[in-house]
């Protein structure tokens, strides 16, 4: 996810809601649709090593009814992710509601693409299919209820566990910023020196076309003894 830098000079009241926005935006909650043999992906800027849930449900158009119900168990989704280096790190295949997961290793974009397993559905030819997508990023991707419940942990305890997860998922989100911000800086850097050899090359150019001209026109003068 892609998150602002924060600053911990600014005002307290600033400050809080700057890291009120981080929390929200590691959650992402949306619904498509899709054609039988359509595919459709989503790009998510992910810090390394950071774990990602990706809840979904799918739904049928019923003709007859004209609305969408939910989708029977034989209608599938094929799951896949790829990160920054175009590498899968996920290919796999679930039922018509299910869950998927996986942790990144390389910060950047890694895109998330699924499509139905439409051609082994035959009621599902022509149709449409509505998917209910909820993608949970880092530390809201951990069900504190059953770790509380694993490691007997009391309510300050669970807390104090939740806000060092936050504060570490923080810390990945500016490492990712700083990360991208050095990209950022090196393409800058490169784009700059291309455009000042580029001139250079241009200068070079424009001094030998005068050079040529002068030289032809001197000829040329020459020739119709003029000079």
């Amino acid at each position: 996810m892609v998150i602002h830098m924060v600053s911990v000079r600014m005002q307290p009241c600033v400050l809080s809601l700057l890291l009120l926005n981080v929390f929200y935006s590691f959650v992402s909650s949306l619904y498509f649709h899709i054609g039988e043999t359509e595919k459709k992906c989503f790009i998510e800027e992910i810090p390394d090593e950071t774990m990602i849930i990706g809840n979904y449900r799918t739904q049928l158009y019923n003709r007859q009814t004209e609305e969408y119900l939910p989708a029977t168990q034989g209608l599938g989704m094929f799951v896949e992710v790829k990160d920054p280096d175009d590498k899968v790190i996920l290919s796999r295949q679930y039922g018509s509601e299910g869950r998927f997961t996986f942790t990144s290793h390389t910060p950047g974009e890694h895109q998330i693409c699924l499509h139905s397993n439409s051609s082994k559905f035959a009621l599902f030819a022509g149709g449409m299919l509505r998917v209910h997508l909820d993608i949970q990023v880092g530390e809201h991707a951990n069900n504190y209820a059953e770790i509380a419940a694993k490691d007997k942990l009391t309510e300050l305890q669970l807390r104090v566990r939740q806000l060092v997860e936050q504060v570490d998922q923080i810390q990945k989100e500016q490492n990712y910023q700083r990360y991208r911000e050095e990209r950022f800086r090196q393409t800058s850097e490169s784009t700059n020196q291309r455009v000042l050899w580029w001139s250079i090359v241009q200068t070079l150019i424009l001094v030998a076309i005068g050079i040529w001209q002068m030289r032809h026109l001197k000829s040329f003068f020459e020739a119709k003894k003029l000079v």
